[in-house]
């Protein structure tokens, strides 16, 4: 099991205010509804019991149909690796931080000009965070461009399978590339049986913002629910857009948003595994374009993780993104900020937390470097202080005493390797002796990390019969 760090440091809701918005939110959907653009689906929720409009594609919920499918949610849900140490148990505020996206465009490594991503690239970048250490999970955050969107789900996940033993999710662009996806985990796994019990791939199928649910995307969560592969159904309001500008309001839908999915899923198959899922931002109201590093739209993900918390649901949101067109000062003041937030209310699995600048739509592979030091950050906080008699060390104090220095200490000696954060990009290295070496920055530095794992030679992670169709 991966290392095991909690959050629960950060309230922006009081009792009153979880309970009021849930009220708003059942009110969403008994009254409001959303609409359903899938026959299919369409049938499932008349059958369960759903207010169905099949005419306007329509779905209202009862009150009892979603707190029974709240009910019947798995509190915990388990994402696996196909190492141990990768093992994510997702409930309650545990916090688990990975990559995210689907980036069209990437900083090239050596020219630093932006072009289009490539398969090469997911296979790149999946091995690059196979190698840092605080990142837990990847989000396959880049669209192959040479393959297209027939080809793009196996280019996606089998080269990530193959440069990777993290837990792999991702979206999904045809029912074909699907398929092909969950069969050859199947063939990796063993069997159908014990793929559901140790499920090391999972899938986003968003629904739409203001409420509405695109016919394909219902096709592809059924499908993964169906066959017994994680799903989450994220979804991703615009405050001031597609859903209000108030804060309060984007989270009331949102979590409407959210709850509807996790009731598909539970109508679908009692028991299934999902997550509650959320990514609301906001948009610029000045020139229309929607914020991916404000500090509302980190609010507002770290406030629904209290909302899933009130569930007992396992949550998915966003921090980590930055609407910075460079790795400058910028992308890291919004990263860390929002980072830090989701984890101190104790979000459960933060996607987009490494890699990605210019509001996600280009990655970067010294920001994955640069993040995955910001994670290990946040997580160092999370760790907590620690306290405890020996800790405190009263008897090195008093041994000590005025005047004196703790360098030989046996406080010193126990924790000297453990008590600090190790930053990896850390430079405190004479002025002098830093301008002979070419006077590198983080981004530099960073840069020499990722060469130094790309020049590896590519290790043997999975048989490669496997993913041929």
């Amino acid at each position: 099991m991966s290392k095991l760090y909690q959050g629960g440091l950060l309230n922006f809701f009081n009792q009153d205010q979880l309970e009021q918005v849930h009220q708003k939110t059942l009110d969403i959907l008994r009254e409001v509804g959303v609409k359903v653009e899938n026959k299919e689906a369409l049938n499932l929720f008349d059958e369960k019991g759903a207010d169905v409009d099949f005419n306007e594609k329509l779905v209202k919920l009862p009150n009892a149909l979603v707190e029974d499918a709240i009910d019947l949610a798995p509190s915990t849900v388990v994402l696996y690796g196909r190492e141990e140490e990768h093992n994510l148990e997702l409930g309650g505020k545990n916090v688990y931080l990975g990559t995210g996206g689907t980036a069209v465009n990437v900083l090239d490594l050596e020219t630093g000009e932006k072009r289009k991503t490539t398969t090469k690239d997911v296979a790149d970048i999946a091995k690059v965070v196979q190698k840092l250490d605080n990142i837990d999970f990847f989000v396959i955050p880049v669209f192959p461009d040479d393959a297209g969107k027939e080809k793009a789900d196996e280019a996606r996940f089998f080269s990530s399978l193959k440069n990777t033993t993290k837990h792999i999710m991702g979206g999904v662009y045809t029912a074909e590339g699907q398929k092909k996806v969950i069969d050859a985990a199947v063939g990796i796994a063993g069997s159908e049986q014990e793929l559901k019990e140790k499920p090391f791939i999972s899938f986003i199928a968003s629904i739409m913002s203001p409420l509405t649910m695109e016919k394909d995307y219902t096709d592809y969560f059924m499908y993964a629910v169906r066959r017994g592969v994680p799903v989450v159904g994220g979804t991703a309001p615009i405050a001031g857009a597609t859903s209000p500008i108030s804060l309060p309001g984007t989270i009331a839908q949102t979590n409407a948003e959210a709850l509807f999915m996790v009731v598909f899923s539970q109508l679908i198959e009692p028991g299934a595994k999902t997550l509650y899922g959320t990514v609301p931002t906001n948009m610029d109201m000045r020139t229309s374009n929607f914020r991916f590093g404000s500090i509302e739209m980190g609010m507002m993900n770290a406030a629904c993780a209290e909302l899933a918390q009130y569930y007992q649901i396992p949550i998915y949101n966003t921090a980590g993104v930055s609407d910075s067109k460079a790795i400058d000062i910028q992308s890291g003041y919004e990263k860390m900020a929002n980072i830090l937030m989701s984890g101190l209310t104790g979000t459960n699995y933060i996607h987009h937390a490494a890699g990605l600048i210019d509001s996600g739509m280009t990655a970067a592979y010294e920001q994955y470097v640069i993040d995955d030091q910001m994670i290990g950050m946040v997580k160092r906080v999370l760790r907590g202080l620690e306290f405890s008699e020996e800790r405190i060390a009263y008897d090195d104090i008093k041994e000590v005493g005025p005047g004196g220095n703790f360098l030989t200490a046996g406080s010193t000696m126990k924790y000297m390797r453990t008590e600090f954060f190790d930053d990896q990009l850390y430079d405190d290295r004479d002025w002098d002796d830093w301008l002979k070496d070419g006077a590198p920055d983080a981004r530099e530095r960073a840069k020499d990390i990722v060469r130094e794992i790309l020049d590896q030679e590519d290790e043997n992670l999975v048989d490669q019969e496997l993913l041929t169709n």
